[in-house]
Formats: C-alpha cells, structure tokens, sequence
C-alpha cells in the first residue's frame, strides 16, 4: 500500500491519526494543497480501507478502569473448530480490548480491561475459565504504563 500514498498522503494521515476532528481546511493548509484535492485524498482512502473509522479515544483511568492484563492463553485443543468457536466467543466480551493469535507457547495474548481486580477475578472466574475451550490461562498485571499510543509509525515505516 505505501507504493501509492505520496507525501502527502502521509502527513495528512499523521494528522488524522493525532486528532481526527481537525478540518480538511486545516490539513489542505498545513500540507500546502487546496481544500478539495485534500478532501478527495482523504475520501480516497477512507474507500480504500487506509483509515478505518474515526473515534475517540478516552481516559481509561479517569473512567476508573484501573486494571490492565496481558492474559496469555492455551487452549485444550488447537483443532480449527476449536480454534473458531474461541474466537468467536472471545471477540463478545467487551473486557477485552485485543486478541492474537501467538507464536510460540502460547496460542492467544489477550489485553483486558476492567475497573478493579475483584472485576478481572469475576471475569476470569466466570467467564474466561467457565470456557472448556481454555486449558491454561496466565495473567500478567500491568503495573505502570509507559507508553500507549495508537499512531502507526508512518515515518519510519512508509
């Protein structure tokens, strides 16, 4: 895909990815381009499926969801159906904020989020181990976060 994004493209994506109410006027400016060529740029790859979605992004802690885990998880069996009947199970519970697939030991690295420990207990008591599907499952607490962004590294990477 960088083959077809020009300069341009990716400064205006820099921007969006920071703050993605700022004005087409805005950014046209900024990036030296009329209004219009910028807005059928930024059309161009929202059609694309370059920019998925615009949203905001909130204060987790000033929300009071405290407790943030890196779950790590094996399943009993790692045949397809089993495979795909966890997956479809896990993308429902909102707690979890992302889920890959591993290399390595482990099948599944899960983040979750939830307000308190006694939450997380109640989740993985009641929800995640309630699962037959889930052999061996690893908490691991995040203590201090360091640095959580959800800006691609467009100018190292394109």
């Amino acid at each position: 895909m960088s083959n077809i994004l020009g300069k341009q493209d990716v400064e205006i994506l820099k921007m969006l990815q920071r703050d993605a109410t700022i004005s087409t006027a805005s950014i046209a400016e900024r990036i030296n381009l009329s209004q219009s060529p910028c807005w059928r740029r930024i059309n161009r790859m929202e059609e694309e499926g370059l920019i998925q979605r615009r949203v905001v992004l909130l204060d987790r802690a000033r929300l009071g969801m405290e407790v943030v885990v890196f779950a790590t998880i094996n399943l009993t069996s790692t045949g397809r159906q089993n495979l795909v009947s966890f997956e479809q199970d896990i993308v429902r519970h909102p707690e979890v904020m992302e889920c890959y697939t591993m290399t390595g030991i482990w099948d599944y690295m899960l983040k979750i989020v939830t307000r308190d420990i006694r939450h997380y207990e109640d989740f993985v008591r009641n929800t995640l181990t309630a699962s037959p599907a889930i052999r061996e499952l690893h908490s691991h607490m995040a203590v201090t976060e360091i640095k959580n962004s959800t800006e691609l590294p467009l100018e190292t990477q394109l």
